[in-house]
């Protein structure tokens, strides 16, 4: 009886074993097909290039360099207001550097982010109107600070309506790309109260200085905008859970 099992056990595994070869097969072939996590996805939005798509709707963007040829002294020393832009347009890898200097997160703990927050409640959510920039439609994308990632909110280039809605700044609609800075009050205001206000707006301040210095160290320009009408850039942007309170329109300088 033992030599009958063991003979009938040996038999059994040599039946199977055209399965399992069939089953390798598939799956060599399965993996040997699957797009590269450094490439284009294959829903990736027509005029994406060479950028990977979550299945959220995610565009990840270039990881940051946290090395640049200029020193913290000499972007301080030369930033400076810009309102004149080429019209040109600016890589997607400098739009990356542009938002990570404003929201993005630098803390190992996966946090902490490249402007200080009181109590670290963040309640800033930065959009980007993109007009020309290499690599990416024209639309507005909400930049996702976790994922450092953009998510698609809205298509086509609004640069001339948020022109529009900034008393007709021109570099408003000159600019590559505009970055709009918002607020959720209320993530800060529920630990400090009234005071949250006040916090909320040394934020933005923080927030835009980072991207005056990023923009000068890719030999970009950009100008701090506080004048257009509140309602009017919050319908641009098609959301109403933020409030807008800076616009940071960045290009080519003229004569750069």
């Amino acid at each position: 009886m033992t030599n009958r099992r063991r003979k009938d056990r040996s038999a059994g595994g040599r039946g199977m074993l055209p399965y399992f070869c069939a089953v390798f097969l598939f799956l060599a072939v399965g993996i040997a097909n699957l797009p590269a996590l450094s490439g284009a996805s294959p829903d990736a939005p027509e005029g994406v290039i060479g950028v990977a798509r979550a299945a959220t709707g995610e565009i990840f963007l270039p990881e940051p360099e946290i090395e640049g040829d200029l020193s913290v002294e000499e972007a301080i020393a030369g930033r400076r207001s810009v309102r004149s832009f080429t019209g040109g347009s600016i890589g997607l890898g400098d739009l990356s550097q542009l938002l990570w200097a404003a929201q993005g997160i630098t803390g190992e703990d996966g946090f902490k982010r490249a402007a200080p927050s009181a109590g670290a409640k963040y309640p800033l959510e930065v959009f980007a109107v993109v007009g020309t920039v290499d690599g990416l439609d024209a639309g507005i994308y909400r930049y996702v600070p976790k994922t450092h990632a953009l998510l698609p909110v809205g298509g086509g280039d609004v640069r001339e309506t948020l022109c529009g809605e900034a008393l007709y700044q021109d570099w408003i609609e000159d600019a590559a790309v505009v970055l709009v800075i918002t607020a959720v009050y209320e993530r800060t205001m529920e630990k400090y109260g009234s005071r949250g206000v006040r916090y909320v707006h040394m934020e933005v301040g923080a927030a835009a200085e980072n991207v005056y210095l990023e923009a000068e160290s890719l030999g970009l320009g950009t100008t701090f905008v506080g004048a257009f009408s509140d309602d009017g850039v919050e319908k641009v942007l098609g959301v109403e859970d933020v409030k807008a309170l800076a616009l940071l329109p960045v290009g080519v300088p003229s004569g750069s």
